[in-house]
């Protein structure tokens, strides 16, 4: 089990990951990846501190994988740029004869640099664990957009041949199966099938799997491909139900915060009819609402959702700070229970709260009046 964590070092971020032993730091792999400029790499650092080993991983201005779509879908585009960056990794390892077994393939250790687009991929020299591809697979089929079929097709047609091929499917069959990526994706507000008619007369085709077709008639083969688009869609029936779920209970959430919890009373109207009824509002019947707003007071914010992202890009963020010194994506507030807690999203210049940085990623409890900081803009949390 990998011991991790992030930190901040003057004005860099780090992901640090105890070595569970005093490494052998004269070996190939220690000796490239100390030399750095591996297109693709994080750049990466071996320190010892009180006797122990650590390898420091600069992450700085990078988002990891799994806080990006914490909140949001996955799409195609998306999946397809980070499969032609997974391959022309391995090619930069091959070249460097490093071995591509090494690249952790958790969620949390891939990066992605929003302003110029790129993937990062964290390489642990020697690592001795098992594959953890199939942790990425799991995650994809958790986060990507179930509107999309050929991008339901694909990872659904991936997961199933890592759990036949494993390791080998990733040298280069996983590659050709991506391709399928490349198609145009589906219009806004495009219909998708939900699922196959019986009786349909087109002939359904199946996107990856080869079947053996001797001695079937043509209606056999209809029947089949009909049989394995169903096994398809049933084996996400599960998630995309979730997620739809999720999805509700997030507008409920919002719809609750904005107006409260309204409740109709059925009134008998023969022996009530011409009478003024008054309903008196209890003070603790609704949360007050939390807001942000700057130093002079001027409101920027109404805090009405269970997550809010503060950052300088408004495709991506909630909370949008026009300033320079405010990263892209740059903390996030989010409510649990009725708690508010402020985190830091990897910034550049930090996140703080009363004067104190969080490091990057921590999570903070935030209380009424207190003062947060993102880059150089001051904010004021009641």
């Amino acid at each position: 089990m990998l011991q991790t964590e992030y930190l901040r070092n003057l004005n860099s971020n780090y992901e640090r990951i105890l070595l569970d032993k005093k490494p052998e730091e004269n070996r190939y792999q220690y000796c490239i990846l100390s030399r750095g400029g591996i297109r693709g790499l994080l750049p990466c650092s071996l320190r010892y501190i009180n006797g122990l080993a650590y390898l420091y991983y600069d992450i700085t201005s990078k988002q990891n994988v799994a806080q990006l779509f914490s909140v949001r879908c996955i799409t195609r585009a998306w999946l397809k740029d980070f499969f032609w960056s997974m391959q022309q990794i391995q090619q930069e390892l091959e070249r460097f004869l490093l071995d591509s077994g090494n690249i952790l393939w958790y969620p949390e250790q891939i990066f992605q640099d929003l302003e110029n687009n790129v993937f990062y991929f964290l390489y642990m020299p020697y690592y001795e664990g098992e594959s953890n591809f199939g942790k990425f697979l799991d995650f994809l089929v958790d986060h990507i957009d179930y509107d999309d079929e050929v991008l339901v097709d694909c990872v659904y047609h991936m997961y199933e041949q890592m759990e036949r091929s494993g390791e080998a499917y990733l040298q280069a069959q996983i590659y050709e199966d991506s391709r399928v990526l490349e198609k145009a994706a589906p219009p806004l507000g495009g219909e998708r099938v939900e699922e196959i008619e019986k009786d349909s007369e087109e002939p359904v085709q199946p996107v990856f799997r080869e079947m053996d077709t001797q001695g079937d008639t043509e209606d056999d083969l209809q029947e089949e491909r009909r049989e394995e688009k169903k096994k398809l869609f049933s084996f996400f029936e599960g998630k995309r139900r979730r997620a739809k779920e999720q999805r509700e209970a997030y507008r409920l959430d919002m719809h609750r915060a904005l107006d409260g919890y309204a409740v109709a009373e059925e009134l008998d109207f023969d022996q009530e009819y011409g009478r003024t009824i008054y309903i008196e509002e209890k003070a603790g019947d609704l949360e007050p609402a939390h807001r942000l707003y700057t130093a002079e007071d001027r409101l920027v914010a109404s805090l009405e959702k269970a997550v809010h992202t503060i950052g300088k890009k408004k495709e991506e963020a909630d909370i949008v700070l026009a300033d320079s010194s405010v990263s892209r994506l740059h903390a996030r507030i989010t409510k649990e229970g009725k708690e508010f807690y402020l985190e830091d999203l990897n910034s550049t210049n930090g996140t703080f709260k009363n004067g104190l940085r969080l490091q990057p990623y921590e999570k903070r409890k935030l209380e009424k009046g207190d003062e947060l900081k993102c880059g150089r803009v001051v904010l004021i949390f009641r």
